[in-house]
């Protein structure tokens, strides 16, 4: 895991390498400190071969040099480090961010059926946010400790061999209180974080229903289900905090000891005479530079449990495989004419679920416009998103203009189908910017006409700002009908071959539903236009209606051949009460 991580360092590592290098003098420079008191105690205060005069001016001398450093020489230090630090992380996190956009873009719709929408949110957020610690501690801090160790003991050394033996007396001890508790804290982390981003899953979902929420005045009821994954959350903090508790209890025990035992066996040796006062006052003041890493890298340890456990739910979102991806004899196909063919077609959601649509065979040729109707669940949506590959067919073969669709690359089948929804996301931007979605970089001249075409520019031009107007989130200040026709303007600027409109008009009402389909009887002349309706009276003009039940076609034909066969498409019209 961390090797994989490193792949995101590997291009920033001479400034991280820079980075420390900077570190290490600017936690040396607090190392004189120590040097000082004992060259004033034993070099000026208690040097009896020197006048009062000679002692004040070097004195005044030590201190002079030592204000120089600590006021001149380390403050852009300081700030070089920290700058350079900060950089280097977020730039780090950017990078990564990317990778995992890129990524989810890449996923299939399977993945975004079986996941929350507020969890995967949460892992490119939160998650790679808390991996910034692996950077800042695990890449520069703790390398910074151990070097300030490692230099306090080779001072402590030069000064006296017996003090820093004993200072060193609670290393084994301190070592093994670290590996016990850190290895569970790790697993604790990982818990906590699951139940954050289940809590953030929750709320995500629950914002987006509001008007569901309030609609049944069941807000205490959703108070209380919230309560319950908050509390799930809560318990998890509180295993984590407790578990973290006695970690710092035992390791600060331990390095509180080593001090008392420093200062015992000091003094013992001062009172024989076997080291100077200064050697010793100098000695307590290393102390803190030895003991203050150590009690650091604890909290630098418990730091990287939070990161690791984030790093490993980034990586499993990494992980997920894509389901639906580009051959590697794939390339890009320009369609000319817009048949398509479906041979033998079965699907399944997953590998051992039951068929939705099974050997499902369908000729469609260039410039028809092909209906497919049926009851809830018959497999109508499934079948049409499988000839853009928002999923791959389980058996059989699907071919437009005679190329098999996975001969394509994704990107340049899905730009040459236009597709049209019942509820079409519109994105929280201006009117112009969505409608740009469909050829971004079009001219403005461009977009006017798609929305001219689209029966939209009229309403447009009557709200406040025209098409510079915020439609909120996924278009919420936009009627129905409204939505629909940005959305066919988008495919009108995008001008493919291929039209899909699945439930387009069936959610409108009857005005806005005669607009749209003026709009949709232009959009389809000349392109071949798959439809998926409940309305019949919208499709009766269709060159073939296909009746498709529990995933399989049972008829057909023409509006006035099916109902001349009395079957499953008359009983559907008689239903309708057309």
């Amino acid at each position: 895991m961390i090797r994989r991580y490193l792949k995101f360092v590997k291009p920033y590592k001479w400034r991280i390498v820079a980075t420390i290098i900077i570190g290490i003098i600017k936690f040396g420079i607090p190392m004189l400190i120590p040097l000082l008191i004992k060259y004033v105690i034993d070099g000026v205060i208690n040097n009896h071969d020197i006048t009062i005069h000679d002692k004040i001016i070097r004195l005044a001398i030590s201190i002079g040099i030592a204000l120089f450093i600590f006021a001149v020489v380390r403050p852009p230090i300081e700030y070089a480090r920290q700058y350079l630090a900060q950089w280097t992380s977020n730039k780090i996190l950017y990078d990564i961010r990317r990778r995992l956009y890129d990524h989810l873009q890449a996923l299939s719709a399977r993945f975004y059926s079986n996941n929350k929408a507020g969890e995967v949110i949460s892992r490119v957020i939160n998650d790679v946010e808390q991996t910034k610690d692996f950077i800042l501690t695990g890449l520069m801090n703790i390398w910074l400790d151990c070097v300030t160790i490692i230099i306090a003991l080779s001072i402590m050394f030069f000064l006296d061999v017996k003090l820093t033996l004993a200072a060193m007396f609670i290393f084994p001890f301190y070592i093994l209180t670290v590996y016990y508790f850190f290895g569970r804290l790790r697993g604790l982390t990982r818990e906590r974080s699951q139940a954050l981003a289940e809590v953030q899953g929750f709320l995500h979902e629950r914002v987006q229903g509001i008007s569901v929420i309030k609609s049944f005045a069941i807000e205490k009821n959703e108070a209380e289900n919230f309560d319950k994954r908050n509390k799930h959350f809560l318990h998890r903090a509180f295993n984590h905090t407790r578990w973290n508790a006695y970690s710092f209890a035992a390791i600060n025990t331990v390095t509180d000891l080593g001090p008392i035992i420093v200062i015992g066996v000091g003094g013992y040796l001062a009172v024989n005479g076997s080291i100077t006062v200064g050697t010793l006052a100098a000695f307590v003041g290393y102390l803190e530079q030895l003991f203050g890493p150590l009690r650091r890298l604890v909290s630098s340890f418990t730091t990287l449990t939070q990161s690791f456990a984030s790093m490993d739910r980034v990586f499993q979102l990494l992980d997920e495989d894509y389901d639906v991806k580009d051959e590697p004899y794939a390339k890009p196909i320009r369609i000319d004419h817009g048949d398509i063919d479906i041979q033998n077609v079965s699907f399944r959601y997953n590998q051992h679920a039951p068929k939705v649509l099974d050997d499902i065979s369908l000729n469609v040729k260039q410039g028809e416009t092909v209906a497919f109707v049926g009851m809830s669940g018959g497999g109508k949506s499934t079948l049409i998103n499988l000839i853009p590959r928002f999923y791959d067919v389980t058996e059989g073969v699907i071919t437009i203009d005679n190329h098999p669709v996975k001969n394509f690359l994704l990107s340049s089948l899905r730009n040459q189908i236009g597709l049209v929804q019942q509820d079409n996301i519109l994105f929280s931007d201006t009117i112009r910017e969505n409608i740009l979605l469909g050829k971004p970089g079009a001219s403005d001249e461009e977009v006017v006409e798609a929305a001219k075409l689209a029966n939209a520019h009229d309403f447009i031009m009557s709200l406040p700002d025209g098409y510079e107007t915020e439609v909120g989130e996924r278009g919420v200040k936009l009627s129905g009908g409204q939505k629909q026709r940005i959305s066919l303007a988008r495919i009108f600027l995008n001008n493919p071959p291929i039209i899909i409109l699945d439930e387009a008009t069936s959610a409108l009402d009857l005005e806005s539903e005669a607009i749209i389909q003026e709009a949709l009887a232009h959009l389809s002349e000349n392109r071949t236009t798959l439809i998926v309706a409940h309305r019949l009276s919208t499709i009766t003009h269709a060159d073939k209606i296909v009746v498709v039940e529990n995933g399989r076609i049972i008829e057909s034909g023409t509006h006035q051949e099916l109902l001349a066969k009395q079957g499953a498409y008359h009983h559907l019209y008689t239903i309708q009460d057309l």
